[in-house]
């Protein structure tokens, strides 16, 4: 993985899909120029799990983009995906490497410079911070003081991702926190074109980061 790969992080959900497929989604986001892919499933049994990860892990492949499973990590190395995403309550950062191998992309959710310091410490290859600005993708986010933020992400060699929140019309107001990309799922997912709501999301990426 290298930082680029981070800039238009796109994580799915089903609940915008109106008959559509996932895989179908995944797609036009990945045309658009989505950067990453993580699959994130709350709700799907075991094997429909699976059946859609090696989908997008087969379509991902196809664009070169990383494919990260979220939070089930023996899914992760069951399809040999890309990498995993966990948050702090999941699995400590070490048994994950431990689990995945030295190859896999392993990131971690962080709010605090502790939480985001014991992550690198313990391999994490990325950390993922925020909620940047209210959210209603998760029930338990609560938006970060900016100032800790950039905290946060002085206090780590290893790149952030921003999440929680993030539209078209507010990424502007991450630039200068230390972030290398954003992190998003209705800014992409929840919108009419998908293909064209990524090209305006990676424009204004480009511009806020500078890469």
């Amino acid at each position: 993985m290298n930082r680029k790969d981070l800039l238009l992080y796109a994580i799915t959900d089903r609940h915008w899909l109106n008959g559509r497929t996932l895989a179908g989604d995944v797609e036009l986001a990945l045309k658009g120029g989505a950067t990453m892919i993580q699959i994130r499933e709350k709700d799907l049994d075991e094997e429909s799990f699976l059946a859609e990860a090696l989908e997008l892990k087969t379509l991902c492949k196809k664009y070169g983009v990383p494919f990260l499973v979220n939070d089930n990590v023996e899914l992760a190395r069951k399809i040999d995906a890309d990498g995993v995403h966990v948050g702090q309550s999941d699995m400590e950062c070490g048994n994950v490497r431990s689990l995945l191998g030295e190859g896999k992309i392993i990131g971690v959710s962080a709010q605090t410079v502790e939480e985001a310091l014991l992550a690198e410490k313990m391999g994490a290859d990325y950390l993922g911070v925020g909620a940047v600005f209210p959210t209603g993708s998760k029930d338990d986010a609560w938006v970060l003081d900016p100032q800790l933020i950039k905290d946060i992400c002085a206090a780590v060699k290893i790149p952030v991702v921003a999440i929680g929140g993030i539209t078209l019309q507010n990424i502007c107001q991450l630039e200068g926190m230390g972030f290398c990309g954003i992190s998003v799922i209705s800014a992409i997912f929840a919108q009419n074109n998908i293909e064209s709501a990524t090209k305006l999301l990676k424009s204004e990426v480009l511009k806020t980061f500078g890469a």
